[in-house]
């Protein structure tokens, strides 16, 4: 499955907002008010990506960025951004700069039908140096700290423990292209019910292998969204993992909509992290319970609800 047709499918749809306990919705008035709850920016750089308020700001994505900010969003992130051409990246890191935001992981390699980094053959390595190669240009243009990548599906006609044993190989040659520019990859563990048959699926997996890999350009990008899923203990695995958490994807469950309308406590969450000291990026990964301009509203208030700790 295509990752970004992934998530444009997350944004386009549409349901009735709930009210959670975990993050109580503030009423939006008819034009959000910049920053947070109090004013200012956010305490945490929450993400918002290309395409999250197409309505309030435009289709323009210069003018999206500036929404953004006013909003008091300090981050945006574009799982396609290696994708696009090196001028229209210049553009938007020139922006980015201005605006002074920070870009979160784009994607480098997450093709979920194939089988790559669970084997150990020339051919595979030689294609993981040319994607990270690639990532470390578009990084350089986009001054871009991370790259997401996805190892992909497993093998079953292969035991288990060689698969990690190749997954950790080929996550050392990537890493080792990587290191000089400090570009960081970020693995990503996805849940087997909406992903199956994926190698990666849980954050003590990605924990082990990360330090096999045992490089600063190895970490983890956790998901709140799929580890819900798959093991639940949200703040204890991400105090047990934190050495090697670079990133957090974000998305409430079940339907991977906005903070407040599932079962996740993303105010803890949110509050836990800000007490740990985390100043990475939080890349709001999922779509709008709502459709249209009310609906860009009130994922806006769904932040501000969460942030007020």
């Amino acid at each position: 499955m295509d990752r970004r047709s992934f998530i444009a499918t997350g944004l386009a749809a549409g349901a009735a907002i709930s009210t959670a306990a975990a993050c109580s919705m503030v009423k939006a008035q008819d034009k959000p008010a910049a920053g947070t709850a109090t004013g200012g920016k956010f305490k945490m750089k929450y993400a918002p990506s290309f395409g999250s308020f197409p309505n309030l700001g435009g289709k323009d994505q210069i003018g999206q960025l500036q929404f953004m900010a006013d909003q008091g969003f300090s981050a945006v992130f574009d799982n396609g951004m290696m994708g696009r051409s090196p001028e229209e990246q210049e553009k938007i890191a020139k922006e980015l700069e201005r605006l002074g935001m920070t870009l979160g992981p784009f994607v480098a390699h997450a093709d979920f039908g194939k089988r790559d980094y669970v084997h150990s053959d020339q051919e595979t390595r030689d294609a993981i140096k040319a994607t990270m190669q690639r990532a470390v240009e578009t990084a350089k243009r986009t001054n871009c700290k991370w790259a997401l990548v996805v190892p992909g599906a497993y093998d079953t006609s292969l035991e288990w423990d060689y698969q990690t044993a190749n997954v950790i190989e080929n996550l050392k040659v990537a890493a080792g292209v990587c290191e000089p520019s400090g570009l960081v990859i970020v693995i990503e563990p996805l849940n087997p019910h909406d992903h199956p048959g994926l190698f990666l699926t849980k954050i003590p997996q990605a924990y082990q292998i990360c330090r096999a890999v045992g490089s600063p350009s190895c970490k983890i990008v956790n998901d709140i969204y799929h580890q819900q899923i798959t093991e639940g203990n949200l703040i204890p695995n991400i105090d047990r993992a934190w050495s090697e958490i670079a990133a957090f994807h974000l998305g409430d469950n079940p339907g991977r909509m906005e903070p407040g309308t599932g079962e996740i406590n993303f105010k803890s969450i949110f509050k836990h992290l800000h007490r740990k000291g985390y100043q990475g990026v939080l890349c709001m990964e999922h779509g709008a319970s709502k459709r249209g301009a009310e609906g860009e509203k009130a994922l806006i208030e769904a932040y501000k609800a969460c942030d007020s700790f």
